[in-house]
């Protein structure tokens, strides 16, 4: 491997918080609460000034009349759980080594480096199919030298940057294409598989954990009906559970993807708001047709309250981002809604009458 290109020499230098006197860790604690709570607070001042009726999922009554905890007790618990997230991500935060900069060039490199290696079974790759990469890099040679190169195995003679001090041969030097490819796949192409691992990693961690929740009476009964008693769903009650299954479905879900995705902790930042935003979205209880979050997946309010109903509680399992597992194991719901909507708002409206009858 003497002939490729040597890789840049690099100075590490701790990487600056983005916020001044406050670490990135703690900022994405903080930034995961405000998220939260800001995202909260827009749906429940639409709630209570009943601002877009026409996109509810579920009407005044039945919030009132179905649930079977107060908003007080939500608040409450799920303070809790954040307060749990906090301790696991501090725990998090102390086993992560102090994020450096200065290594972006020499990364770059190396994936240039890994580049030009592939480029070594060119010529044999096109010999299976009976082409002669030689002879047509020759060919190539005078009017498309950098894709002759390539063709050639990734010969490129006449780069190079100055000659040895020792041998006095010339030192290689990267092709222009392979140095804007290997800063594509750092920059680009390898945090979005990051993000995609992540993503992947939650909604299935989620999906098994929270369909076992369903299938296991002794789980549903210890653990995941205190969720179910909001029948008619709302965005602070989003994280609304038991302090365990908090931790277990959401909390330890969430740090896990982080680590096996290779994150760092400004990625996390990003991951960790963005899915709160999402969690909360789904809680929301409106189908608001200006929306992002609920036009980028199938998973969305609407989805998520199905699984909240008495006739929809065994389906619909997947959250919060796609709905790949309900599909692929057929536990998505099918067939119309409208119906079992309008019986459930029509009851809760009659109940509500009657007790100002009766009052």
């Amino acid at each position: 491997m003497s002939d490729l290109p040597p890789l840049p020499s690099y100075n590490l230098t701790p990487v600056k918080p983005l916020v001044p006197f406050i670490p990135d860790v703690w900022l994405s604690l903080i930034l995961t609460f405000v998220a939260y709570w800001a995202v909260s607070m827009f749906f429940y001042i639409i709630d209570v000034y009943d601002l877009f009726p026409q996109y509810r999922l579920h009407t005044p009554a039945e919030i009132l009349n179905r649930n079977h905890v107060s908003r007080y007790e939500v608040a409450r618990d799920v303070i809790i759980q954040q307060v749990i997230q906090t301790i696991v991500g501090v725990s998090l935060g102390l086993t992560e080594p102090p994020e450096m900069v200065g290594k972006e060039s020499y990364d770059i490199a190396a994936w240039a480096t890994r580049l030009r290696i592939a480029q070594r079974a060119l010529p044999q790759l096109l010999g299976l199919v009976g082409l002669n990469a030689t002879a047509i890099s020759k060919n190539l040679a005078g009017s498309h030298p950098m894709l002759a190169g390539a063709l050639a195995g990734g010969r490129y003679p006449a780069l190079s940057v100055g000659l040895d001090v020792v041998s006095e041969a010339p030192v290689p030097a990267f092709a222009a294409w392979e140095i804007f490819t290997a800063a594509a796949i750092y920059w680009y192409i390898v945090p979005i598989i990051q993000f995609a691992a992540a993503i992947i990693f939650v909604d299935t961690w989620q999906y098994f954990l929270h369909r076992a929740m369903h299938m296991n009476k002794w789980l549903y009964t210890t653990f995941h009906s205190r969720h179910h008693r909001l029948y008619v769903p709302y965005a602070y009650g989003a994280l609304y559970n038991h302090p365990f299954e908090g931790f277990l479905l959401d909390t330890l879900g969430a740090g896990i993807a982080y680590k096996v995705a290779g994150m760092t902790v400004r990625q996390g930042m990003c991951f960790f708001v963005g899915s709160t935003f999402k969690t909360v979205d789904d809680h929301c209880g409106y189908a608001l047709p200006w929306d992002p979050l609920q036009h980028l997946t199938g998973n969305n309010a609407g989805y998520h309250d199905i699984h909240h109903q008495s006739w929809g509680i065994k389906t619909n399992f997947s959250q919060p981002f796609f709905t790949f597992w309900d599909r692929i194991l057929g536990t998505i719901w099918t067939g119309d809604t409208t119906a079992k909507y309008e019986r459930s708002k029509k009851s809760a409206q009659f109940k509500m009458d009657a007790e100002k009858v009766q009052s």
